[in-house]
């Protein structure tokens, strides 16, 4: 089992910390244990398929869409980004905005950024902890200030800038906007609801998204909690969200001691897959994770 080294970046709006990338130039290094300091890419040949993030808006990001696989082979030669949130913390108002709440299209679109009135037509939700949204490739969305999160996405760093309020940059300066490569990349379809529904279910597991590039699931833990990996593919990765969690393996030989690693909130880990389970501790105070996977 592996922890890594957060990778910080500061940015106009806050901060990420990225805890599992393995996009190029920001691969993730282990940070304990015996392969400490070695890359992703040694001990998963090629590239990593999931980036795994912990967002701390203290401001609004920008209005965004990413490109699906097939525009993003074409025009980048890179897989696209699909991603899923999960709201940890939320201050008083914090909200987010995902999905279009009325019918437009492509002209449509272009006339309302450059008037500035995207946000007229885009659906805006107050979060509170425990909230959850899917955003596939091709989803209009926002993250506002004071939402603090746990993302989960496919492999890529393509985002499509499309309104960033008119204000400067880091270096002062105006940022980059993408407004005609948006548009093509932009689903237009309209849904009744961009949340993510569920039902808690306390020492279960909780499916919350299951898509092609990931399976997602929660564990609010209040005892310990064995899970299987003969269903993972090739690894597991465990997120906390909060509390200490100790990840437990035990050793299919007798003489043997278990592994066993310690998994803080704002951490994840890296789980190979194997005939063996693990079992999550939690804190006296319980325990809550995500853990999510690359479905076969």
């Amino acid at each position: 089992m592996y922890k890594f080294q957060p990778i910080i970046k500061t940015l106009v709006w806050g901060t990420e910390s990225w805890v599992l990338s393995g996009v190029p130039g920001n691969e993730s290094v282990v940070a304990e244990g015996p392969a400490a300091g070695k890359k992703i890419t040694e001990l998963f040949p090629g590239q990593f398929p999931l980036l795994i993030k912990f967002i701390d808006a203290h401001d609004d990001l920008s209005i965004q869409v990413h490109p699906d696989d097939e525009l993003a082979a074409k025009r980048h030669n890179c897989k696209g980004k699909t991603e899923m949130w999960y709201i940890i913390g939320a201050r008083e108002g914090a909200h987010l905005l995902s999905g279009f709440k009325e019918k437009i299209d492509a002209d449509k679109y272009v006339e309302l950024v450059e008037k500035g009135e995207i946000v007229s037509v885009l659906s805006d939700y107050k979060v509170a902890p425990g909230d959850v949204f899917f955003l596939p490739a091709g989803r209009v969305h926002a993250i506002g200030g004071g939402c603090y999160l746990a993302e989960i996405q496919q492999t890529s760093d393509i985002t499509y800038r499309i309104f960033d309020y008119n204000r400067p940059g880091l270096d002062g300066k105006p940022r980059q906007l993408h407004t005609q490569e948006a548009k093509d990349a932009i689903d237009y379809t309209v849904y009744p609801d961009y949340r993510t529904r569920y039902v808690a279910a306390p020492d279960s597991s909780v499916e919350l998204v299951d898509c092609p590039y990931f399976k997602t699931e929660l564990l609010e833990l209040t005892k310990p909690f064995a899970r299987d990996l003969s269903d993972c593919g090739q690894f597991l990765i465990a997120i906390a969200l909060e509390a200490q969690t100790r990840l437990v393996r035990r050793s299919a030989c007798p003489a043997c001691a278990d592994e066993v690693l310690t998994l803080n909130a704002g951490e994840c880990a890296l789980i190979p897959a194997s005939d063996r389970s693990v079992c999550f501790e939690p804190a006296d105070s319980g325990s809550k994770l995500l853990t999510t996977f690359v479905p076969r």
